[in-house]
């Protein structure tokens, strides 16, 4: 190899150390370019609307209401009012019937036995209780044994003398008197049947203060026996 070889040779050398020397300085890989992704600005906005001033939304709700009260007093067409909470009507319970008509149907769960009292209750004497009959009720029972109907109805757990059944079990006051005339009706007399549904029970309290078991003593009849229309009863 002559000198002009042995120099290309260098510079060749030269140029090829340079070129690996520069390829150990670059980084392997460069990093990838960041991208933001936009969030849409209406992703977490709250359902409720923002109130600068909460008292003055209050206030302007008490407005809408009371205007609202005040049309409905009038008798004029309130207007909605918003975001009212409806409220459960309240629950309706119905009136117990104040008439002086004796009302004589059983409720359909009552399934209490009628028990006939056959004997005369003595004057003056009273039983410890007493089963309601057909066509009785607690104030003519009152009037038979001679006590104050309110504590009649006060000891037998009744508010009205318009609720009662026939099977009803009355408990019956051992003092106190009925306050007032207990005869309804003047007697002895003959009382003339008027309709084949009445019965020695009902006939009794028309009189007030006789027993129906006397009644149908002094006609020979049982005090459950049926009427009939027209038929005549002596009552003692």
């Amino acid at each position: 190899m002559n000198k002009k070889q042995r120099g290309l040779l260098a510079i060749f050398i030269l140029i090829l150390s340079s070129i690996l020397i520069s390829a150990c300085t670059q980084s392997l890989s460069s990093a990838p370019a960041v991208t933001s992704t936009p969030i849409p600005p209406d992703l977490f906005v709250s359902p409720f609307p923002s109130v600068e001033n909460p008292m003055a939304m209050i206030e302007e709700f008490g407005k809408q209401t009371q205007a609202a009260q005040t049309a409905a007093a009038s008798g004029g067409t309130p207007q909605p009012v918003q975001s009212v909470v409806p409220t459960t009507p309240p629950a309706i319970t119905p009136a117990v019937a104040e008439t002086g008509t004796p009302t004589n149907a059983a409720p359909a769960a009552a399934t209490t036995a009628v028990v006939v009292n056959s004997t005369p209750v003595p004057e003056g004497a009273r039983p410890a209780t007493y089963t309601l009959q057909n066509g009785e009720f607690p104030y003519c029972i009152a009037r038979r044994f001679n006590v104050d109907p309110d504590a009649l109805l006060k000891a037998s757990g009744l508010t009205s003398p318009d609720v009662y059944y026939e099977g009803l079990t009355l408990t019956i006051p051992q003092s106190g008197s009925f306050p007032g005339d207990r005869m309804l009706a003047n007697h002895p007399t003959t009382y003339t049947v008027g309709s084949s549904q009445e019965t020695l029970y009902s006939i009794a309290c028309k009189f007030g203060n006789v027993d129906p078991a006397a009644i149908a003593s002094a006609n020979g009849i049982a005090v459950s026996a049926k009427l009939t229309s027209g038929q005549q009863l002596q009552v003692p």
